[in-house]
């Protein structure tokens, strides 16, 4: 599949971008190399492959799931600026 600049530029309007005209060509020769890559990637026959989740049979190392810092929500409430049964009050901004 080939993109043409027409078509590059009408992408680029739409995702609201400013690509200048000189670098549209290249766009164009970009994407079609992706595209084509895709292509070629599509029409390998993956029958039978099963899906990993990654390349490589590795193990994810994992940590105790503990709770490491304490419980300091006294200290940050006493420290705000304004604070109301455990809020923090803050200025209105929508009237």
């Amino acid at each position: 599949m080939s993109i043409e600049v027409d078509e590059v530029r009408k992408i680029a309007r739409l995702a609201c971008l400013n690509i200048e005209q000189p670098a549209l060509e290249g766009y164009a020769r970009d994407l079609s190399r992706i595209l084509q890559l895709v292509a070629q990637m599509n029409a390998v026959d993956t029958e039978g492959v099963t899906p990993m989740s990654h390349p490589f049979e590795v193990n994810q190392r994992l940590r105790e799931d503990v709770v490491t810092d304490t419980d300091r929500r006294d200290a940050f409430m006493a420290i705000a600026p304004a604070s109301a049964d455990g809020l923090y009050l803050v200025p209105r901004v929508i009237e």
